[in-house]
């Protein structure tokens, strides 16, 4: 049985070839829903890391590309599909998305998408449990004892959800992140990880 290797948000890379021309159209990335629905359908579905949802590709375009066969490499953990496009693939227009040549040395920047940001936080959170600076609030949740933090929890939590019950979208996403925040410092308190999370999290799926 062939056995593919997702990565830490349960994704895998996958190149999209021209199974005529050979050409490397695209590179975009799957979850198991989205490779199930390639495979059953015969047309090529990635997920979109920016809406985090199936894409179909070339629902708006009308540029569909047709799966001829897919293989996985040694490692298991990129995919590669031999298709067949209708039309130009990458959303500028061009045949493919690789059409930018590197001459020198490039810039780099980082991505500020995506929830790398909470093991981020989590960081700073164990630096001033450890540190303990004055002035510092997670340090007084700290301080004040893991009874007071759960409390926090609690409050955050059912801030939440009256956000949500009223519709409030802005409100929402402002008490989901102070109830995201307070999780991870109670997690700390106890010596708890993120990792133990999301260890638990993918112990569920199936």
């Amino acid at each position: 049985m062939v056995e593919i290797q997702l990565d830490e948000k349960g994704l895998v890379p996958a190149v999209a070839q021209d199974v005529n021309s050979g050409e490397v159209l695209m590179l975009g990335y799957m979850n198991p829903g989205a490779l199930k629905r390639t495979l059953e359908g015969g047309e090529v579905w990635f997920y979109s890391r920016s809406r985090s949802d199936l894409w179909h590709k070339g629902e708006v375009s009308g540029n569909y590309m047709r799966v001829k066969s897919a293989a996985v490499d040694c490692d298991g953990d990129t995919i590669i599909l031999q298709v067949e496009p209708d039309g130009p693939i990458c959303h500028t227009g061009n045949q493919t998305c690789f059409f930018t040549p590197i001459e020198d040395f490039p810039e780099f920047t980082r991505a500020e998408k995506g929830p790398g940001i909470l093991e981020d936080l989590f960081a700073v959170i164990q630096d001033r449990k450890r540190d303990m600076p004055e002035g510092s609030y997670t340090a007084q949740l700290f301080s004040d004892g893991t009874k007071r933090i759960a409390q926090k929890v609690i409050e955050e939590a059912g801030e939440t959800a009256l956000a949500a019950a009223v519709g409030d979208k802005e409100e929402l996403v402002k008490e989901s992140a102070d109830l995201l925040y307070h999780t991870l410092v109670l997690l700390s308190a106890l010596g708890a990880r993120p990792e133990d999370v999301w260890r638990e999290l993918r112990s569920r799926q199936g």
